[in-house]
């Protein structure tokens, strides 16, 4: 399915951008920042959503109140837990934004019922929207390109269209990352294949900054990086089936056994604090 499919904007608003004092993230590991490390912290992540709420501080300002932020997301989460006991934190919180990203992992167990994701994911939506916050989705990456993971392309396509008719009917801001072209160059994935570099953080921070209405200070976000080299198909066999071992393995095995990557994670910003530096 031609990526132009899914080619919207965000419902108008009668209004400038707003300046946000309020800001909670949930979701899974792309929302906590995996695998962008955090040069300050041992074991930690910056991510987009990190990188998003310094944006916004910036944006809101000396003059106004101290920005805040916090974030929920725990990696290997499904749609239930950011949808329900995350959501259910956030609105403890009085935020006036809400970012929810949430469902890849559902996407990728083949019976998922992604049209039962997406009720659930309205519903949480109108939850957030009903107390006065701003809500802001993303839709999924397109995985054509990706080994094992172009299997799920369309249930992820499915879900993409109900996303953006959610952010329709709710007036929800939504980042475009099925169109976002620059992500299709696996230099922007970590080794995992499944995580963001810390250059595709940054990029899609932009690009979520950009559908809040703001103008990002990098217009080259969504700039294709040059095209690299060409490998030959040894090397890129042996590049797969390294990755096969070292990451799709375990992957594998955790779900034989019934565990999730984030078990034993807690969010790392459970309360809106101001941000550092």
């Amino acid at each position: 399915m031609s990526s132009d499919a899914f080619t919207h904007t965000t419902p108008s608003r009668d209004r400038e951008p707003a300046a946000f004092m309020r800001y909670v993230a949930v979701g899974d590991s792309f929302t906590e920042g995996m695998a962008d490390a955090d040069p300050g912290r041992a074991n930690a992540f910056v991510g987009w959503a990190d990188r998003l709420a310094a944006h916004l501080a910036r944006m809101a300002g000396d003059e106004r109140p101290i920005f805040g932020y916090a974030n929920l997301a725990v990696r290997g989460r499904l749609l239930a837990d950011i949808a329900g006991p995350q959501v259910d934190n956030a609105l403890a919180l009085a935020p006036d934004l809400v970012s929810i990203v949430g469902g890849g992992n559902d996407i990728l167990r083949p019976k998922a019922d992604i049209d039962a994701l997406a009720a659930r994911l309205e519903n949480s939506v109108a939850r957030l929207r009903a107390s006065g916050a701003e809500v802001l989705l993303a839709t999924p990456t397109d995985p054509r390109e990706a080994p094992l993971l172009r299997a799920s392309r369309g249930r992820a396509a499915t879900y993409t269209a109900h996303i953006w008719s959610i952010a329709r009917r709710h007036e929800a801001y939504v980042i475009d990352l099925w169109g976002m072209a620059a992500l299709r160059d696996w230099r922007m994935w970590a080794p995992d294949r499944i995580h963001l570099t810390s250059e595709g953080h940054r990029r899609v921070a932009l690009n979520a900054l950009t559908a809040l209405g703001f103008t990002a200070p990098d217009a080259g976000w969504a700039l294709p990086l040059p095209a690299a080299d060409p490998i030959s198909r040894a090397e890129a066999a042996r590049a797969n089936a390294h990755w096969a071992r070292q990451y799709v393995g375990p992957w594998v095995q955790r779900r034989l056994r019934g565990q999730s990557s984030g078990d034993t994670i807690s969010a790392k910003r459970p309360t809106i604090t101001p941000l550092e530096g």
